[in-house]
């Protein structure tokens, strides 16, 4: 017995050895990708190494990893979009990680070479709609590339000035309370905000300066904190440019814009991967309306982008945001149809206001020897804001009319931290992810007060100062089961301390309390193949309430929860289709909201939305590609009874889609479309705001020196209703108040031109 043991035990430890010398025989393949044009790291490209049928990624310094590669010849093939694909021949030795090198020179946009998932990952297929659609559409403004993502609509009520008005799954996300917004981690959605909570203004980001946009819908990312119920997008702008410019635009209704952007080190420098450059904007117009807009604003950025050493990059940005305007404001029904105003007139134009922003941001990105990635984000915000609005013009008051003016100023700190590392947990390949994020609001004169003619305070309704605190702590697990199969699942913690003082009480009394919540998510994918995924999401979220609303005794429920799930598939049935359908849906807790123009705190139901989207990019020829987004959602109020549960103004049914062509010689043109149907304006569906279907074209013609650019918005010239509410409102001569729909109307007919030199 003793015998057939030790035998037993022999055959077992040379089998033992032997496995330990096949491993210790193998090598190992790293590298890196640069662009060959601007000498960036590429992140996010896809290695494929042929033979073993082994899929990667880069990481955020361009490099990739292949371990435990036999000895033999492989072939590994690079692609990314806007990339022309590579292919380069490799020999691994024994105990041998060779290194290599590859550049990938800038190309037009082929769909073909396109995976919609790598086997054991997750997939970046919402990333890649993004990048495509940058590259591929025309955009006027940083909010023109907010709508890439598919259903979300937008609308400007306050001169161009004011923060827009979006529309989300559903959701009447007002400025935006719904979805997180981010540039380069920065945040920009605005707690507390003194004309609604969430309050996101974009226009302090130059279109031009951005790279792309990672955005995705629902509550389902750990990463992702306040906010994150309809979703989330944070813009990020270039790390470097290929070449400095300056564009002029003109165009009618004198409009006007200049953009500066002025590479600083030079190729000599960019070789040794390091960038700065600076950006600038100018733009002005007196709008459509009749009374002049007066609205000008002005864009400063300045970002260096290198390696300090062998693994640390080192990223600095420092930006300011000047706007100033004014506005026609909301124009109602019965006006226009008693002849007393026109659509583009206005019953009291001393609406408008000023703004402003300031923004210093620090990234440094550390790859330690393990392969961990170390993230490091302080940023700070210094922000101003004045905005005159009328929306009942003499309801209030029949003798100096109801103007009020919001104003605040704001200092926000910050701190983003994150690691990740890939490893195995058995044989099975892990990502794990732990962050912490750090977020201080000190908001100074925060006021609501009733004026007029923007020059006399008539009465304070509300004035004083917030401190409010968000610490969020986030873990992320990816686990590939399979090479099919991989489960996301995360959690996050956040703490929130909101204080406010009341500076109209007699009384001097700091009001702190403090609140917390949990938000867990499971994400299940399966890739049938490189061209199909399946995935389920399933998660909470949440978005934190005003200050002035938490601090009150009577509420109770201060960071109201989101609960969704979402099922759908990304695939391509042919090679130069890409395809994402899925169906929803989300509950959202009863809250109470701070109405930022009311000083008042009202009760807002539990809600639920459920819905269908289906998004697909097509590229016909080499030079012709297709695009369309459609959305339909049902957004109800769970407590109302039947016919008295709608959710106003959110959209029902949304789409946004075109052609673009690009040819080699340098023309490119596209016409779009957008659609928005009627849908609910308050609860009962007896006051409905107008959708519309409009049409805008652009062709540009660009060469290695010059480029020379034509839009046109509206072609066909709708009369269409951009914002619109039903509002409660009486004019000089009403004895009564009357409710009905007030508006603000769409751009009609508008021409730009456009002329870009290069050097």
């Amino acid at each position: 017995m003793a015998t057939f043991i030790r035998t037993k035990l022999f055959l077992f430890l040379i089998t033992l050895l032997s496995s330990f010398s096949a491993y210790s025989h193998q090598g190992g393949i790293k590298g890196n990708l640069t662009d060959s044009l601007s000498n960036e790291k590429i992140v996010g490209a896809v290695v494929y190494l042929t033979e073993n049928n082994q899929i990667t990624s880069t990481d955020l310094l361009g490099n990739f990893y292949f371990p435990d590669i036999h000895p033999g010849t492989y072939k590994i093939k690079f692609s990314a979009i806007g990339f022309e694909a590579k292919t380069l021949n490799v020999e691994v030795k024994e105990q041998q990680t060779i290194q290599i090198s590859a550049l990938l020179n800038p190309a037009a946009i082929n769909l073909s070479e396109v995976i919609v998932a790598q086997k054991g990952e997750t997939g970046t297929s919402m990333q890649t709609l993004a990048k495509i659609d940058i590259d591929l559409s025309p955009t006027r403004s940083s909010q023109d590339i907010l709508r890439m993502i598919p259903g979300l609509v937008t609308a400007q009520h306050a001169g161009g000035g004011k923060a827009e008005q979006i529309y989300l799954r559903g959701f009447d996300i007002d400025h935006g309370t719904d979805i997180r917004l981010t540039v380069d981690g920065m945040p920009v959605n605005m707690v507390s905000h003194a004309h609604g909570q969430g309050y996101a203004d974009l226009h302090f980001l130059t279109p031009e300066a951005i790279d792309y946009v990672d955005f995705n819908k629902g509550p389902y990312y750990a990463q992702q904190g306040d906010f994150t119920t309809a979703g989330y997008a944070n813009f990020n702008t270039k790390n470097s440019l290929d070449q400095s410019s300056i564009k002029m635009e003109g165009g009618m209704f004198d409009s006007y814009r200049t953009v500066g952007m002025f590479d600083l080190l030079g190729k000599e420098l960019k070789a040794k991967n390091q960038s700065a450059y600076i950006s600038s904007e100018y733009m002005s117009t007196n709008g459509y309306f009749e009374s002049p807009q007066n609205f000008n604003r002005i864009n400063l950025m300045g970002k260096y982008h290198g390696l300090i050493s062998e693994n640390k990059l080192l990223t600095i940005s420092l930006s300011t945001f000047s706007s100033k305007w004014e506005a026609s404001g909301q124009v109602p029904e019965r006006a226009i149809e008693q002849n007393i105003i026109t659509r583009f007139g206005a019953i009291d134009n001393k609406e408008g206001g000023n703004t402003s922003r300031t923004n210093a941001n620090f990234i440094l990105t550390s790859i330690a020897d393990n392969g961990g990635v170390f993230k490091n984000q302080l940023f700070f915000s210094n922000y101003n804001f004045e905005l005159y609005s009328n929306f009942t013009f003499f309801l209030e008051d029949s003798i100096n009319g109801d103007q009020i003016r919001q104003k605040e100023k704001r200092n926000i700190y910050g701190y983003n931290g994150s690691y990740y590392k890939y490893s195995k947990l058995g044989n099975k390949r892990l990502r794990s992810e732990a962050g912490l994020q750090l977020r201080y609001d000190a908001v100074k004169d925060i006021e609501l007060s009733h004026t007029a003619q923007r020059k006399i305070t008539l009465n304070r309704l509300a004035f004083g100062q917030v401190n409010e605190v968000n610490a969020g702590l986030y873990v992320d697990e990816t686990i590939s089961l399979t090479d099919r199969f991989v489960v996301n699942a995360g959690a996050r913690f956040d703490q929130f301390q909101f204080e406010y003082v009341n500076d109209l009480d007699t009384l001097y009394e700091r009001k702190i309390k403090t609140s917390n919540i949990v938000s867990p998510k499971l994400n299940l994918y399966y890739t049938f193949n490189q061209n199909v995924q399946f995935y389920i999401k399933t998660g909470t979220g949440f978005h934190s309430n005003d200050t002035r609303v938490v601090v009150a005794d009577s509420v109770a429920n201060t960071l109201p929860r989101a609960v969704g799930a979402d099922l759908g598939m990304f695939f391509k049935p042919v090679k130069r289709l890409l395809v994402n359908a899925a169906v929803w849906g989300l509950d959202l807790e009863q809250e109470f909201v701070y109405v930022g123009d009311a000083a008042v705190v009202e009760p807002s139901g539990k809600t639920r939305r459920y819905g269908f989207d289906l998004s697909f990019r097509y590229q016909l020829v080499d030079w012709l590609y297709l695009d369309m987004d459609a959305n339909y959602t049902v957004p109800r109020s769970t407590e109302d009874p039947e016919g008295e549960n709608f959710i106003p103004l959110a959209p029902t049914l949304t789409s946004i889609g075109g052609l673009t062509t690009k040819f080699k010689n340098g023309l490119s043109a596209g016409l779009r479309y957008r659609y928005v149907g009627d849908r609910p304006a308050n609860e009962d569906n007896s006051v409905v705001a107008k959708g519309y279907m409009l049409y805008d074209a652009v062709i540009n013609f660009t060469k290695a020196k010059y480029a020379l650019g034509l839009s046109m918005e509206n072609l066909a010239n709708v009369n269409w209703n951009e914002a619109q509410f039903d509002t409660e409102s009486k004019l000089k001569n009403e004895n009564t108040s009357v409710s009905e729909l007030h508006f603000t109307p769409g751009t009609p007919f508008f021409v730009k031109g456009s002329l870009t030199f290069f050097f």
